[in-house]
């Protein structure tokens, strides 16, 4: 597989491995720059320890000799130090070695511009102690072993006897401890920085596997293949992106489904009219030119042609101009039950052409501000949807509910129904349920699409309910006003 180094799957492991080399650095100065402080800090810490045990054995004790306790000898012994105290008489009364040669007393030395005898064999530093408050705390560099080394001292005063007391000890670490510390932090380097690029690999492949994967059916959905499902793997995120991939690719399929749909059925409008028209002019040219009932039969389906396709115009002109938000509404008051009955009257023929009986239960009078046109022209569409739908024997009923400042206007019919897989479609401009087209001479099949918009522009709720072979119910609802 070739590396593209501008790919997720790449970036992941970079950040991965550059992630893991920055602990790495950090462990790495945290090392080198605090381990020194913090040793020396703990043997400062120790060494004034080790001065504070000698002290209270010193009191305990009656008589300071080389017999004081063996907590002494093991406190200086664990610490890795050397000590002296002296009398006031500048004799040793007690000493303990745990550096050899290394010790500072066994030399001669310099604190600041000032040169002094070893310590074993003067007293030398008894007045500089005293001077500096009893206490002295020096760090210098051991000529001998080339070590930083530091010196504690300490007056000490007691109703016996005053004593001075001398502790010595290495400050920095040992060469061997150093090398220890730094093999070990080589090999945690080496298995860290290992088992990050492993572990990056893996997880580089885990996170860009599924994003990778959506590239293939992303490509054929933009090439026009809507047949294509999208996995999201175990990641709430890509999950969650890949469920509205796929629920995009459904929709798409649907839209696609009504362009083609909408392409066939307007070219089938538009075409059949104007053979129709063609033919009957031909036919007056050839045929009834010189026959005025047959010219006037054949102009009669030439006018009904062309008023169909004024009205196939017109519904589509009228229902792009609500759609793209340009359309305004008229609003007025006026009484939408006796809208309702004007419709319901001209309506009477159609009904008894095909035995269909109207009803309409509604209150006396039901006020609404809006655009009164534009209603009416919904309730009609709602009305003739229903009769076109209804069998023979039927009934059309017209139920008007007024409840909590809202009317509700429903439409219920006993035709075949319609399906739960067709309901959020049956809005869309020329969905068909039944797609063996047949064009009406009476309808654009815009009548739904349009009647949507005008409800939309109006902020109305309506809605659809059907079950097959039980008919369905059209509604909408407005806010009705006060009568003033």
């Amino acid at each position: 597989m070739k590396l593209d180094f501008k790919g997720i799957r790449f970036h992941i492991w970079l950040y991965f491995v550059l992630f893991a080399l920055g602990i790495l650095a950090l462990f790495g100065v945290l090392q080198n720059v605090l381990i020194e402080p913090y040793y020396r800090g703990n043997k400062i810490s120790a060494i004034q320890n080790v001065a504070d045990v000698i002290v209270e054995s010193m009191i305990e004790s009656e008589v300071v000799d080389q017999s004081l306790n063996d907590e002494v000898f093991r406190v200086s012994v664990n610490n890795n130090v050397c000590a002296l105290i002296y009398n006031d008489k500048g004799q040793i009364v007690f000493s303990t070695d745990a550096l050899g040669s290394s010790c500072i007393f066994n030399q001669n030395f310099s604190l600041g511009s000032e040169s002094y005898r070893s310590l074993r064999s003067s007293n030398s530093l008894k007045e500089v102690i005293i001077e500096r408050g009893n206490e002295l705390s020096e760090v210098f560099r051991n000529t001998k072993s080339n070590q930083e080394m530091i010196l504690y001292a300490r007056y000490i005063q007691s109703d016996l006897a005053n004593y001075t007391l001398y502790v010595n000890s290495p400050v920095e670490l040992l060469d061997s401890t150093l090398e220890i510390f730094t093999t070990q932090f080589m090999i945690l380097t080496a298995s860290l920085l290992g088992l990050s690029l492993i572990l990056s690999v893996f997880l580089s492949n885990r996170i860009a596997s599924p994003i990778i994967s959506m590239h293939h059916p992303a490509t054929e959905l933009a090439s026009g293949n809507y047949d294509v499902n999208f996995n999201g793997g175990p990641f709430t995120e890509l999950d969650d992106l890949a469920s509205t991939l796929n629920s995009a690719t459904e929709k798409l399929s649907k839209v696609d489904e009504l362009r083609k749909d909408l392409i066939a059925n307007m070219s089938h409008d538009i075409k059949t009219p104007l053979t129709m028209i063609k033919a009957y002019a031909e036919m007056i040219q050839d045929i009834s030119g010189d026959n005025p009932v047959k010219r006037n039969e054949h102009l009669d389906v030439i006018l009904k042609e062309v008023d169909y396709l004024d009205h196939l115009v017109t519904d589509m002109s009228e229902l792009s101009k609500m759609q793209s938000g340009n359309f305004e509404i008229k609003l007025s008051q006026f009484d939408l039950v006796e809208e309702i009955e004007d419709i319901v009257f001209l309506m009477q023929g159609l009904c008894e052409e095909n035995s269909i009986q109207m009803s309409v239960s509604a209150p006396e009078v039901v006020l609404v501000s809006a655009d009164r046109v534009k209603i009416k022209q919904v309730i009609y569409n709602f009305v003739s949807n229903a009769i076109k739908h209804s069998g023979n024997g039927t009934a059309v009923q017209i139920e008007v509910t007024d409840r909590d400042g809202i009317v509700k206007v429903m439409v219920k019919d006993n035709g075949p129904g319609i399906s739960e897989a067709d309901l959020p479609y049956i809005w869309d401009r020329y969905y068909k349920i039944d797609k063996g087209f047949r064009r009406s001479t009476k309808s654009t099949g815009l009548g739904l699409a349009i009647s949507k918009a005008i409800l939309d522009t109006h902020g109305a709720n309506y809605g659809v309910l059907s079950n097959e072979g039980k008919g369905s119910c059209f509604w909408f609802e407005l806010e009705v006003e006060d009568a003033e």
